[in-house]
């Protein structure tokens, strides 16, 4: 175990990030078709497959395609003709990332897909994908928004007229 630094955060090397993206990518690549392979066997070998499932298992199936794509496309490195690397691509792995939230998207598409082994009910929860997308543009985009036209609004007092009313109001007393 390595001993805990205090301070700042150490930075990666440019050869680290792609090894720990290619890691990151063979994992969740394994965790989407080891858990659409084990949906898609069951389904046809032990229950009678329904409209529901057909539909749902390709909007999962797709889903999971579309985001692995997306994190091998933002994560694919540069090489210049000679071999050296130029760019890293992307981390996968920094915190607060977009990757972040594509890989919590693969986590819980493959994990409905395995729910719903046991019910159909439990394709509901590919929904909760798109309410934290709501829930996200709500705090990151429609909030701040929102308030900085409420600021927007509010008259600004010039220190002159200010320093006025407070007189009037003294002579009033």
């Amino acid at each position: 175990m390595a001993p805990q630094q205090k301070g700042k955060q150490g930075t990666k090397g440019a050869k680290q990030i792609v090894e720990e993206n290619k890691s990151t990518l063979v994992f969740y690549r394994n965790m989407a078709l080891g858990s659409a392979a084990a949906s898609i066997l069951v389904n046809c070998i032990f229950f009678e497959i329904g409209k529901v499932t057909v539909i749902m298992s390709i909007l999962s199936l797709l889903t999971l395609g579309a985001a692995y794509q997306f994190m091998a496309f933002m994560s694919k490195a540069k090489y210049s003709e000679t071999g050296a690397l130029l760019d890293s691509g992307n981390d996968l792995n920094m915190e607060g990332g977009i990757a972040e939230n594509v890989k919590d998207l693969i986590i819980l598409t493959s994990g409905t897909m395995l729910l719903s082994m046991i019910s159909n009910y439990f394709w509901f929860l590919l929904l909760l994908a798109p309410l934290r997308a709501l829930y996200m543009l709500w705090g990151s985009v429609i909030k701040p928004w929102l308030a900085q036209k409420n600021e927007a609004q509010e008259p600004e007092v010039n220190e002159k007229k200010q320093r006025k009313l407070e007189r009037r109001m003294r002579r009033q007393r």
